[in-house]
């Protein structure tokens, strides 16, 4: 199933896209696509009900974020080797762990806020993993039982804020719109193999990223596991994987975003993006 959230911010009504690709409102059998209902059962429940018989959304619409309001947004770092390679940074020997807050949050064709001061804001195509139960101390066999689906993140980027000034990565990660997610959040039985997913990402119409995740150095069996040993995972949680090659700041010189550039960015079976980066 893919699902998504259509409507104004704040006013979202969840919805799903049915066989024939029209969003069908399905607020009749979930609130909305939150932690409460971001679980097997709910899944199993829609995947049984006749969803052509319910009210259609309007393609038109804004799309909001995939869900909302995760307990946590976690993100693994420089998962990629060529993607380490072209930032100077060593192979990590295990997953490189960091936060973002999850008020940054937005739908996958917002605007993108670039603030006064910002110098060096990137980009960062990556594959999102979605919880669907408690998750602790578990192995990597037992991963794909907590997975309960997966969609399209940008993880924004301030490098200057992330790298140069004091602190964790979490102060780069952020501010509000670092966190792009969706259009959709896919079921993964609609997923034949999460690992061998194409990925890109155009700035301004120019392809800056190419990349698959075949080439990740830790799958996503060994994310949701190793992440399990340190901190409980919960329904809902949102995990960003990593990034491929074709970072700004991997470039030589080095090429950050602008206000008015655009991003597009897709992921095979997960969607596109399409988002501007506007002055704040």
């Amino acid at each position: 199933m893919k699902l998504l959230r259509v409507g104004n911010k704040g006013n979202e009504k969840p919805g799903v896209l049915d066989k024939d690709g029209k969003i069908r409102d399905i607020s009749s059998h979930v609130k909305d696509l939150n932690p409460d209902h971001l679980n097997f059962e709910t899944i199993s429940k829609l995947q049984s009900a006749n969803l052509s018989s319910l009210p259609e959304l309007s393609a038109s619409d804004r799309i909001g974020s995939c869900i909302t309001k995760p307990g946590k947004f976690v993100a693994i770092g420089l998962n990629y080797s060529d993607h380490a390679a072209e930032t100077g940074a060593d192979v990590p020997s295990e997953p490189i762990v960091f936060m973002k807050a999850t008020s940054c949050i937005v739908g996958p064709n917002d605007d993108v806020e670039i603030v006064s001061g910002s110098k060096k804001l990137d980009w960062e195509v990556e594959l999102g993993i979605i919880i669907g139960k408690e998750t602790k101390h578990i192995s990597e066999s037992q991963a794909q039982d907590h997975i309960l689906g997966y969609c399209l993140v940008n993880d924004v980027s301030e490098r200057e804020w992330q790298i140069e000034k004091m602190g964790q990565w979490v102060k780069g990660k952020s501010h509000d719109t670092y966190g792009p997610i969706g259009p959709y959040f896919v079921t993964k039985d609609e997923i034949a193999d999460v690992n061998n997913l194409k990925m890109s990402l155009d700035v301004n119409g120019k392809r800056m990223q190419t990349g698959n995740t075949s080439t990740m150095i830790f799958n996503v069996d060994v994310i949701v596991s190793y992440l399990s040993k340190y901190m409980s995972l919960q329904a809902g949680d949102i995990i960003t994987t990593g990034t491929p090659p074709g970072v700004g700041m991997g470039m030589k010189p080095q090429q950050f975003l602008k206000a008015g550039d655009t991003m597009k960015l897709s992921i095979e079976n997960l969607g596109e993006q399409n988002s501007k980066v506007v002055a704040l």
